[in-house]
């Protein structure tokens, strides 16, 4: 476990943080639909995917130490949809990939993205990744504020699972 700050830990996530990670998956998942975006709103995220998250070591959790309250996926393998023609990657690979970053309902709207995505910058620089690579919606505002806020740059379009993503990266210094 990384201790970020007082009250803000890091970890990979385990098994059995499974049911805590779907309940949070979930309430995000109400959130955007409540915030009038598609995203997320066809089955995907589902339980199987978390579970092969954690499985494969990608799953990582926010918690203030006693409560877990956020999580995402964060992987080294690459991004096959961000192979395409039309964007403009500032580095090679290897890169950071994050995907399902997600605050649960209580914790949301108050900074822990924005806070979890600069602990992954730890975590990527700690592996000696050059930078880290995102997409997200064209409407979810609240995510393209984090990655405004945190210096990523809008690198082009890429198609996943169908709908077309905005695409950023963030160079890291190593």
């Amino acid at each position: 476990m990384m201790k970020i700050s007082d009250g803000f830990y890091f970890r990979r996530a385990e098994m059995k943080d499974a049911d805590t990670i779907w309940k949070i998956m979930q309430e995000a998942i109400v959130r955007r639909k409540e915030e009038g975006s598609d995203q997320w709103q066809d089955g995907y995220p589902n339980p199987e995917i978390i579970r092969q998250d954690i499985e494969n070591g990608y799953g990582f959790i926010a918690s203030d130490g006693r409560h877990v309250f956020g999580y995402l996926s964060l992987s080294f393998d690459g991004e096959p949809a961000y192979d395409v023609e039309g964007v403009n990657w500032q580095t090679d690979p290897p890169y950071g990939v994050v995907h399902r970053l997600a605050i649960g309902e209580k914790y949301a709207g108050k900074g822990w993205g924005s806070r979890m995505m600069m602990a992954v910058e730890k975590v990527c620089i700690d592996h000696q990744i050059r930078s880290i690579r995102i997409d997200t919606n064209f409407d979810n505002h609240s995510m393209l504020r984090v990655l405004e806020k945190l210096g990523y740059d809008y690198r082009g379009d890429v198609m996943v699972s169908g709908s077309s993503r905005r695409a950023y990266e963030k160079r890291l210094r190593i």
